[in-house]
């Protein structure tokens, strides 16, 4: 074995086949091949996790107890590790409090560069606030230059009513000659008497002095008087050139406003100090929607248009102010929703407090006929006397108090919208009020990261300033340099993580990676290049050098042509998937890999095998229109979706593809057919609405978290199966029904573990082991049911066979042979019934999504929305998804897909390319049309790309 080297031995992991393999360290290795060929399990489950495992091991058991526990894998050696860092796909976390800012760790650095070189203004007049020492403002007197005259006044009035005659007295017994009352200048003796009952201001001439050498002691003495009768606060006056307050607290000289001193955490919106008080720091805040209330506009309120009233109980509680407040706007109870005035509605939702109502139950604030009887109580209760109609959103947000019962029931007609108090800042109005140049932190937060960059290139510092902001401008431009880096320029620091596909996160993350500087690292990355345009490939590859040059091993698990030729080693495992994989087919340089290998992957390369265009494009009939899309980047853009054909939305990164797509599209579709979106894109109108009965999204989330999902149970297969089993002579003759060859339900399941087929063993300071069932031998089922066999297999030996021995097995029943040739389809011939769901890749998970639709039988008014549906697919595979897709159009459906690879891109009848740049420089469709169009068009980027690879697939 070499030094150099990550040597492996008999790796059996999942479905590796006794592997041996040497992985060359300090070098960029590609790890290809089939999806579920075994890429993620050598990269992940053997390279990452044994070297996290050893590392963690090395630590105390206290340490330990506090840290993640690694499972060991399925091997007889490792050799050569070293300590592994994994870069995954998935977005980071699910808590909306994490931000591209606070991941990457650059918000820390501008916590401290905000309270250190920030300056306060008054929130409500927006005159700069500056706490300031004594010796200061002394010295701010002095600087007016020899010769200048000034006053020097302490305010003691400031608006405020009454004759104030005890004062005066008081100031003259001791020893004072001069105020200014209401802005004029006089003796103590000569103020005119003051009206009681109006507004005054008083201030205390301290001294008049003028500027020379020598004044210093006077001076001072005069400062220290002036700011001990004005309780931290003095105003100077110079004759003909204006006055200036000055202040030893942070206290606005006009609005008397008091502000706590700078400090990091002021600006945490994950702290008291600085969170708004009004959403806690999550600058959204939920809100009851309308459009989810009453979604069908056709129904009347006595069909019950109203979701949370549609109960007759519910509804007779406010009957009697309803029929009130319709026959104000001319309407009835039966009059359709959509035939009431807009003003009737905004009433009928919001109110007005002009119209008497019963006091409000239970069923008055949404609680339904299945809410618990406490909740019900407590609400007759709660609410008061008649006031008003408050309007059906408030009745129901009164009721939010009651229980979680209650609230888990309507949260279904809530959505979130912007802070009304912060406005999405997060941050209270104090922290807000400190700025950088003009600039507050939610300002600057709210740049792309290219410009965020430009700005501090641009600020300058003097005196003491400049050596605080030194080490702070380098720690914050090296880490906006390493996000532009990766492709990330378009991106902004307040960007919630939740809201990044997984490349983006993925990136934001290697960018972190290359700020902490560290060496002799392994490094495990899922597919980079995923979310990036081929003409930010380039960058990525750059970054992913760097990495390696710093005397780091970047193992990397990857489709992608441009980065797979760009390697140092590629290693290809295969030749299939699933059980048909599991073999390291290639192992060395790129120019082996292209010249006789004979691969699946090295056909693709060298173009000896391609994906076929299709023989004519779709013509659509009809259009979805969305009309004045302001979404995020996106300028007031008008953009057609014909229905009936597969279109592709593409563009380089950050030009706005998912803002159109997924925050737009989506959601405004999915918002009138009653479905539950946080906060739609913002659009001037949409046109074809009445085309769509039914929106899906498809993506690659798995298709259930636990080991009980597998692809039989998601697409209804084992239902069927259940029912031939319990139609055989043996079940009917003990009376088994379909339920009894479940494993998630109590009867025909292993109790001893609970139809899981294995059981967990915690092992406190070492990882859980999962051991097999002794009493059912990991088949998950009791000996009885198992006893029940259809040609000669049990329920647990027909979960174990692959979709295609399946196929063959029961091609009698139609129905059941249909579907399971539709997993066959669309590539997925390899999967086992009843393999769990956690160990499905993200593309299995999607392609077993689109074998459930193709199952359908007519899919006419159905649009589909699929996000960058390659990820994790292989060159060959990417064409079966082609085709899959393009099944969904010939079915009647309307597809539209996010992509970047060229072959979806080329294979679509529809192609709309956002531009031409990214962030501000996006948010336009720089062309559509058909794919021949998009290349004729010398604006389009990807048109550029789509030459290249048309010449591929003619064979030029």
């Amino acid at each position: 074995m070499s030094k150099h080297c990550i040597h492996i031995e008999g790796a059996r992991q999942h479905n590796l086949k006794n592997v041996d393999i040497d992985i060359p360290r300090d070098e960029l290795v590609v790890v290809c091949g089939p999806s579920g060929s075994g890429k993620s399990t050598l990269a992940f489950d053997i390279v990452y996790a044994e070297g996290q495992r050893r590392y963690v091991e090395s630590l105390s058991a206290y340490a330990r107890q506090f840290l993640p526990q690694m499972d060991k894998p399925a091997v007889d050696k490792i050799e050569g590790l070293s300590p592994a860092i994994s870069l995954e796909q998935q977005t980071s976390t699910r808590n909306p409090r994490s931000t591209v800012g606070t991941v990457t760790e650059v918000y820390d650095f501008l916590r401290v560069f905000y309270a250190r070189l920030g300056r306060m203004y008054c929130p409500q007049c927006g005159r700069p606030i500056e706490a300031r020492a004594a010796d200061e403002i002394i010295a701010d007197i002095l600087a007016l230059g020899e010769g200048t005259r000034c006053i020097i006044m302490a305010p003691l009035v400031e608006h405020q009513k009454g004759t104030h005659a005890d004062r005066f007295k008081k100031l003259k017994a001791e020893g004072f000659v001069r105020v200014r009352v209401n802005g004029e200048t006089t003796t103590i003796d000569d103020v005119p008497p003051l009206d009681k009952n109006r507004k005054h201001c008083i201030d205390l001439v301290v001294d008049r002095i003028v500027v020379k050498e020598g004044i210093r002691g006077r001076l001072a003495d005069s400062v220290e008087l002036a700011l001990r009768y004005g309780n931290g606060r003095l105003v100077v006056e110079v004759p003909g050139q204006g006055e200036t307050v000055h202040s030893t607290e942070s206290v606005c000289p006009s609005c008397r406003i008091s502000l706590p001193a700078p400090s990091p955490q002021l600006f945490s919106f994950n702290s008291p100090q600085g969170a708004c008080p009004h959403c806690s720091g999550l600058g959204s805040v939920d809100y009851f929607e309308p459009a989810l209330l009453a979604p069908n506009r056709g129904l009347s309120l006595n069909t019950g248009a109203l979701l949370p009233w549609k109960n007759p109980r519910v509804f007779a509680r406010w009957q009697a102010d309803l029929e009130k407040l319709a026959k104000r706007f001319g309407v009835t109870l039966s009059t359709p929703l959509s035939a009431w005035p807009a003003a009737g509605l905004e009433v009928l939702f919001h109110g007005d407090g002009s119209l008497p109502h019963a006091a409000a139950g239970d069923e008055g604030s949404g609680g339904g006929a299945d809410t618990r009887k406490k909740g019900r109580r407590g609400a007759d209760e709660a609410f008061g006397p008649p006031t008003g109609w408050s309007g059906v959103t408030q009745l129901l947000e009164s009721g939010m108090q009651y229980g979680d019962a209650w609230r888990d029931e309507m949260s279904r007609y809530r959505q979130s919208r912007p802070c009304p108090a912060c406005h999405g800042a997060r941050l209270r109005p104090e922290a807000l009020s400190v700025r950088v140049d003009d600039l507050d932190i939610h300002s600057f937060c709210s740049l792309s990261v290219a410009r965020a960059l430009a700005w501090l290139r641009e600020r300058s510092f003097d005196g003491r300033h400049t050596l605080v902001a030194e080490p702070l401008l380098k720690e914050l431009t090296h880490r906006l340099e390493f996000m532009v880096n990766v492709g990330l320029d378009y991106i902004s620091l307040g960007r919630n993580m939740s809201t990044l596909s997984g490349g983006e996160a993925q990136r934001i993350r290697l960018a972190s990676q290359l700020g902490s500087g560290l060496v002799g690292v392994t490094y495990v990355l899922d597919e980079p290049s995923i979310g990036l345009h081929p003409r930010d490939n380039e960058r990525l590859i750059r970054t992913l050098r760097r990495l390696q040059q710093r005397g780091n091993t970047v193992l990397v698990v990857e489709h992608d042509e441009a980065t797979i030729r760009e390697a140092d080693t590629v290693i290809e495992l295969g030749p299939g998937s699933g059980a048909l994989g599991g073999e390291v087919v290639f192992s060395g340089r790129v120019p082996d890999l292209l010249g006789t290998a004979d691969t699946l992957t090295a056909r693709y390369l060298r173009g000896e095998m391609t994906i076929p265009l299709p023989e004519s494009r779709r013509k659509g009939d009809g259009a979805l229109t969305l009309r004045g899309v302001t979404t995020n980047n996106l300028q007031g853009l008008d953009c057609s979706i014909p229905f009936g054909v597969l279109t592709c939305v593409t563009g380089v990164s950050g030009s706005g593809k998912s803002s159109l797509v997924v925050d737009t599209l989506y959601k405004h579709v999915a918002l009138a057919r009653g479905i539950k979106v946080d906060s739609p894109g913002s659009i001037g109108g949409i046109d074809g609405l009445d085309r769509i009965e039914r929106i899906v999204a498809i993506d690659q989330t798995p298709i259930g978290r636990t080991p009980r999902s597998n692809p039989a149970t998601y697409t209804k297969i084992f239902d069927e199966i259940r029912d031939i089993f319990a139609m055989t002579a043996d079940a009917r003759k003990r009376g088994y029904k379909p339920g009894r060859f479940s494993f998630n339900v109590r009867g025909g399941r292993c109790e001893a573990c609970g139809g899981d087929g294995q059981l967990r063993v915690e092992m406190h300071f070492l990882p859980d082991v999962f051991v097999t069932c002794d009493v059912c031998k990991g088949r998950r089922y009791n000996h009885e049911t198992l006893e029940v066999r259809y040609k000669g297999l049990n329920i647990a030996e027909v979960l174990d066979l692959t979709v295609r021995q399946a196929r063959q097995f029961f091609e009698n029943y139609p129905v059941l042979e249909r579907r399971l040739g539709v997993l066959e389809d669309v590539g997925l011939e390899y999967l086992r019934l009843g393999q769990p769901a956690t160990t499905l890749s993200g593309g299995e998970a999607q392609r077993i999504k689109i074998s459930r639709e193709l199952g359908k039988r007519s899919l006419p008014g159905t649009l589909y929305i699929l996000d960058e549906p390659t990820t994790g697919l292989h060159m060959h595979e990417v064409g079966k998804l082609i085709r899959v897709l393009h099944q969904l159009v010939d079915r009647g459906a309307t597809v539209v897909v996010i992509e970047h690879n060229t072959d979806v891109i080329l294979s679509s009848d529809h192609v709309i390319d956002l531009g031409p740049g990214g962030g501000e420089n996006g948010g336009r469709i720089v062309s559509a049309g058909t794919p021949e169009e998009i290349i004729a068009d010398s604006a389009s980027v990807t048109g550029a790309f789509l030459v290249q690879e048309r010449a591929i697939r003619n064979g030029g």
